[in-house]
């Protein structure tokens, strides 16, 4: 009866989710929850919806819970995105080394990348950011995860004053698919 009711709330949750109405997934979710607590699938939507109403530390319960349930370390992007908007910096430090002992797939290593030198760009650690985020060297094909890790070195490289590396980012992004949408953002501040 209780397996019942949970997936029930799932489906919701998750039909919510899909129409990016994450204050009613939310809902939906954290009945699933009481309900079935190791699920999974629960935590993971449950900790993204949370996040997407900015209820960051909720979110962050949730997707540690997810990542010790499943070892998966798919979501440490939106774990540091969490601290930094908590203002706990040191906790947006340690889960970037974790990410580090722990390793995880190409992208989820380029969105923790981007978030985390985005966090140290707010702090005005340049010379930090950039070792986190500079790129090995610029491919033809890259995946969007780089393009967004090419974006963040060129604000990085801008920052230091190094626009002729900025430029170069925002061109290769641009050569890869200028159809990005947030590539406008960066016209302004390298054309």
């Amino acid at each position: 009866m209780r397996r019942d009711a949970a997936l029930i709330e799932l489906e919701a949750g998750i039909s919510a989710f899909a129409e990016e109405r994450f204050g009613k997934a939310a809902g939906a979710l954290g009945k699933a929850k009481e309900l079935a607590p190791r699920a999974a699938t629960v935590r993971e939507l449950l900790g993204l919806s949370l996040y997407h109403v900015e209820r960051w530390q909720e979110a962050l319960a949730e997707l540690r819970t997810y990542r010790r349930l499943t070892g998966t370390t798919d979501h440490m992007a939106v774990e540091i995105d969490c601290q930094r908007a908590l203002g706990r910096l040191d906790g947006a430090d340690r889960t970037w080394e974790l990410f580090n002992e722990l390793g995880g797939s190409n992208e989820a290593g380029d969105e923790v990348r981007v978030v985390y030198a985005s966090s140290l760009l707010e702090r005005g650690e340049y010379a930090r950011a950039w070792l986190v985020v500079k790129p090995d060297r610029l491919v033809a094909q890259p995946a969007p995860s780089m393009l967004r890790r090419w974006a963040v070195a060129a604000r990085v490289a801008d920052a230091t004053g190094d626009r002729e590396t900025a430029r170069r980012l925002v061109t290769a992004i641009r050569d890869a698919d200028p159809d990005v949408p947030w590539l406008a953002e960066y016209d302004d501040l390298f054309t």
